[in-house]
């Protein structure tokens, strides 16, 4: 009796182990990160692109005027040198481990660092940039809906800027249904394509403006200290505008995977021209934008360009629809963030209405967010500005990736 006591308690544990593995898979099925692995390569490219390439390198030349040539373009060279090298880490980090896969960055922290505190080097850093991010581009992209209003309108009275930003955030509201990074692929090629159009009507309508009378390149600042504040403010918005690490991870899980053919070759392959395109976006914009206004440039080079009106106002759109598909980018994990803790942790069933209900409260918040001055004013400070986010995003992919090959055993049967 003992001995069938046991076998009954024995394949009764396994019973539920089974029933638990079972129900842990059909909830990655619904979650939006592991939900679909049928990913190409060009999906890695232009993912990648909508993430890095945003409404920042409108600021580049502001920021060369603030740095000067020599400082400039080496700032420019090296971050892009940089940031590539740190994506391979991440790419490469992904299937480190044979048998396992680091679907979200979290779970390389946790593996890195420990269950606990990789959550917490991880988590706190991914939801700044992520929240962050999009309340910066939920402003951004109501900023361009209003110059594009002003443009076409000119007669017509004010608008509030806070109109637009609902008019921006009302678009989520529908795309933040869509379920998965791969069923927002459309929207994403959208915006990449967006995105080196606006950048070549930078540049292209700087060369036609031509070399502005009296054109001066010295330091826009005239004391040591101005220059030197004007450093690290350029050096945030170039930094900022090299970014979109902290989605890596889950872009590439949305790929394929065999022993024979990891999902790191097809990633690697869409980085690589994805940085080809960031080059071809940010080198002409920065440069031919200096050269062009020097130290009069403004923060965003579409004002200094003014006319042709039309095509100013074109670009704006572009500047639109590009943020409404970078928003989705940034937004996607946080929503499997929310709905992982939703099920996993509070036992929700996953139903379609959990996943509208959840989506809808992160948009609105996000839009009261956007729409409050002082939370404006900070996030544009943090994010923007300083480019805090990217600096260290490129300190922790390092950090991570030299703490995971060390802490990892090779001979290890995972």
């Amino acid at each position: 009796m003992a001995t069938e006591a046991a076998s009954y308690d024995k394949n009764y544990y396994f019973k539920n182990v089974d029933e638990k593995s079972a129900e842990d898979r059909a909830i990655d099925d619904w979650l939006p990160i592991t939900s679909s692995r049928t990913a190409k390569w060009w999906y890695s490219a232009f993912h990648n692109v909508t993430a890095i390439v945003g409404a920042g390198v409108l600021g580049l030349p502001y920021a060369m005027s603030q740095l000067g040539w020599g400082p400039g373009v080496a700032v420019l060279v090296v971050s892009w040198i940089i940031t590539l090298y740190s994506l391979w880490q991440m790419v490469e980090m992904h299937e480190m481990v044979p048998g396992k896969r680091f679907d979200r960055y979290h779970e390389l922290g946790q593996h890195a660092f420990g269950e606990k505190l990789g959550l917490w080097i991880v988590v706190p850093q991914q939801l700044i940039v992520e929240v962050g991010v999009d309340i910066v581009y939920m402003v951004t992209g109501g900023q361009s809906l209003q110059q594009f209003h002003n443009l076409v309108c000119k007669d017509c009275k004010d608008t509030k800027l806070s109109f637009f930003i609902m008019i921006f955030a009302s678009v989520h509201f529908v795309l933040s249904q869509l379920p998965s990074f791969n069923s927002i692929s459309g929207v994403s090629l959208a915006a990449a394509v967006m995105s080196l159009s606006y950048s070549t009507v930078a540049w292209g309508a700087s060369i036609d403006k031509g070399i502005q009378p009296d054109v001066q390149y010295g330091y826009r600042s005239k004391t040591t200290a101005g220059t030197v504040f004007d450093f690290f403010s350029a050096l945030g918005s170039i930094v900022f505008a090299y970014g979109g690490h902290n989605v890596v991870m889950e872009i590439q899980a949305t790929m394929p995977s065999t022993p024979e053919k990891p999902s790191s070759g097809p990633m690697l392959k869409g980085v690589i021209v994805a940085y080809i395109v960031v080059a071809i976006c940010y080198l002409p914009v920065a440069l031919i934008g200096y050269w062009m206004f020097g130290n009069s440039v403004e923060e965003n080079i579409l004002i200094s360009l003014e006319k042709p009106t039309w095509l100013i106002a074109m670009a704006n759109m572009f500047v639109v629809v590009h943020l409404i598909g970078s928003y989705q980018i940034y937004a996607i994990p946080v929503f499997d963030m929310m709905e992982t803790v939703l099920v996993k942790k509070m036992r929700f069933k996953p139903t379609w209405y959990l996943r509208f209900v959840s989506r809808n409260i992160y948009v609105a918040s996000l839009y009261y967010m956007a729409c409050n001055p002082q939370t404006k004013e900070i996030q544009l400070i943090l994010v923007r500005k300083l480019g805090l986010h990217n600096i260290w995003g490129s300190i922790d992919d390092c950090w991570t990736y030299w703490r995971a090959k060390a802490d990892y055993n090779p001979r290890q049967d995972v």
